[in-house]
């Protein structure tokens, strides 16, 4: 039976000691592990509460009979306690809080006016450069898209400011009308500026507009005769046309707002936020936060709202499916926070309900795949250890690949697959740093599960918890290794089943080791499908990590070798002469040429190459 008596005293001795004042106070146990942060107005009240009240819910209970310490901050006021609540408990995670998992910010587009010739681009974090924001967008994908159709329109640069001021001749861009070429002067600033100017307005909500002054210079360049002027601006119009069809105006008109809808089911939540600027829907995106079944829908879309603006812009207006208590305190946090008056309402009637229940449709709909899928995934793992006569029960499994071509740039990775699908914060690389097993498939398997599992058995640094079913590429020589190697660390008990293709490497005909026995399936069995899934995940990531390896050592040069060439003027010296293998045929006065490279600096690199 759970006993809260033990946490209960720690909180009594600690009263005496707690100023009246508001803060953010965190239980913790024996480890020193953050258990919960919580905020208060007064932090002796609420912590008294814990002792006074006699029927905690059984989470409370469970809670209080981990805490062995409480630590607190205080504040100047509670918007102040708010937010370091919520900044808390993104870095800590403690397990009895409800948790957003969100660690990725939305995109924006960023057009910098302020520049001679302005660069449009997506953006990340925060808005230090000059220039107009537009955004967020709920995905990378969205903003990509509204990208190309500036482009299509407005023919603005994307390049960046390096590759631009050393462009010789136009990039295909130009060549498929996505670029006005202003790198090699095939447009005039003012006339570029209009453009900029133009897109701004475009982005603004007004594609109207543009479409009548676009017309009305087609028009004019039509009446001066100048035909190919007037074809460009006729795409352009054609352009306009397609997007404002495909734009997806909101009923409810809104100019900046959120729409934030939850839905509940079987102990999950899902929240689905829509963002909606300048009367246009930019996107919509689901979250999934992590808390205790029995937790209500109010509360977990209470706690959500605080952490999720925690680090992020805050539109004029959040749009809520359900009531929430600390509606007052948060739209005066985040209000201070943006320096701007902030309202949260609850959806009741007319347009703004219209716009709710669609969210509302999609958190239900995006809940219940992810219900669907981890049912799904359940019965999967249940296959499997039915099929290979497992001892247990699995919920996580590690996949091991490696990846090297003839010894070079070698690397090593696992993935993790769970309930929930493929845990990408759990993915790990390994640079291959024992020189003999660079070329040695066996040895770098031996590094990789060494290095993963010794890290994890001594609780070193960010170990992760242990799978509990280990599946690696290869035949019965992986296996081999592998196994031996997760006996000499003592964790006999974790399995391990290796995957090897056929003769011909054609999927399908794939077989298995498991403890000294091969396995086949039928070629159309859902269970070998799943494995085929976990190891092509496994190959895709090891693959990528050896491709940027392999990159950045091919991007290294003799150019690195000489003192006082830096990543700007090495980029400025590739890009005038094409490779390291130029600079070193050229002149004194061709490598002076070179924009940012000096006389002096000229010198030394000449004097590099041929003294």
């Amino acid at each position: 039976m759970i006993s809260s008596e033990a946490g209960k005293e720690i909180i009594k001795k600690q009263l005496p000691l707690i100023p009246k004042l508001p803060g953010v106070y965190r239980m913790l146990n024996f480890n020193n592990e953050i258990l919960y942060v919580g905020k208060a107005k007064s932090l002796p009240n609420r912590l008294k509460s814990y002792v006074t009240e006699k029927n905690h819910i059984i989470r409370t209970e469970r809670m209080l009979s981990q805490t062995k310490k409480i630590e607190i901050t205080t504040t100047s006021n509670e918007s102040e306690a708010l937010l370091l609540e919520a900044n808390l408990i993104k870095k800590y995670k403690p397990k009895f809080n409800i948790l957003l998992r969100d660690d990725k910010s939305f995109p924006f587009i960023y057009i910098g006016n302020k520049d001679q010739w302005p660069q449009i681009k997506k953006h990340r974090g925060k808005k230090e450069k000059e220039g107009f924001f537009f955004g967020p967008f709920a995905s990378a994908g969205s903003a990509n898209w509204t990208i190309k159709m500036i482009q299509k329109i407005f023919h603005l640069r994307v390049c960046d400011d390096t590759v631009f001021k050393n462009r010789k001749r136009p990039c295909i861009l130009y060549q498929i009308k996505r670029c006005s070429g202003p790198c090699v002067g095939y447009i005039d600033e003012t006339e570029y500026k209009n453009s900029v100017d133009d897109a701004i307005e475009f982005v603004s909500g007004k594609s109207r507009k543009i479409q009548k002054d676009l017309s009305s210079q087609m028009e004019k360049a039509s009446e001066d005769l100048d035909f190919e002027k007037a074809t460009i601006l006729r795409d352009r119009i054609r352009s306009l046309n397609i997007i404002q069809s495909s734009q997806r105006i909101n009923e409810a008109n809104l100019l900046e707002a959120d729409v934030i809808a939850g839905y509940k089911e079987s102990g999950k939540t899902c929240i689905q936020v829509f963002f909606y600027r300048l009367k246009q829907n930019w996107g919509n995106q689901a979250f999934f936060p992590k808390h205790d079944p029995d937790e209500s829908l109010n509360n977990v879309l209470n706690s959500f709202v605080s952490q999720f603006y925690e680090n992020k812009s805050v539109p004029k207006s959040i749009i809520l499916s359900e009531e929430i208590k600390e509606k007052s305190l948060i739209e005066k946090t985040l209000s201070k926070k943006e320096n701007k008056e902030i309202g949260i309402s609850i959806a009741k009637k007319g347009s703004k309900l219209k716009v709710i229940n669609l969210a509302i449709k999609n958190a239900k709909d995006s809940l219940n795949r992810k219900l669907y899928e981890s049912q799904n995934n359940k019965e999967l793992f249940e296959h499997v250890v039915k099929k290979f006569n497992l001892d247990s029960n699995i919920n996580l499994i590690e996949v091991y690949d490696n990846s090297h071509i003839q010894g070079t740039n070698s690397v090593g990775a696992l993935i993790a697959f769970g309930d929930e699908g493929f845990i990408k914060k759990r993915y790990r690389k390994f640079n291959i740093k024992i020189e003999k097993n660079s070329q040695d498939d066996y040895g770098m398997m031996r590094e990789v599960l060494n290095r993963r599992f010794k890290r994890a058995i001594k609780e070193k640094g960010n170990f992760l918890s242990f799978p509990d079913l280990i599946l690696v590429d290869g035949g019965k020589g992986q296996y081999s290794t592998a196994r031996e190697t997760m006996n000499e660390l003592g964790l006999h008990d974790i399995p391990i089943i290796a995957i090897a293709k056929g003769k011909y490497r054609n999927s399908g005909n794939e077989t298995f080791f498991h403890k000294g026995k091969e396995y086949k399936f039928q070629k159309n069995d859902p269970t070998l499908f799943f494995l085929q899934r976990l190891r092509d995940e496994s190959h895709r990531f090891v693959i990528s990590a050896h491709r940027a390896k392999r990159k950045k050592s091919i991007t290294k040069s003799l150019l690195d070798q000489i003192e006082g060439i830096g990543s700007m003027r090495k980029r400025a010296l590739l890009n005038h002469f094409g490779s390291a293998r130029q600079v070193e045929s050229a002149s004194l006065d061709e490598i002076k040429s070179v924009e940012g490279v000096e006389e002096k600096v000229a010198k030394k690199i000449y004097n590099f190459f041929h003294e």
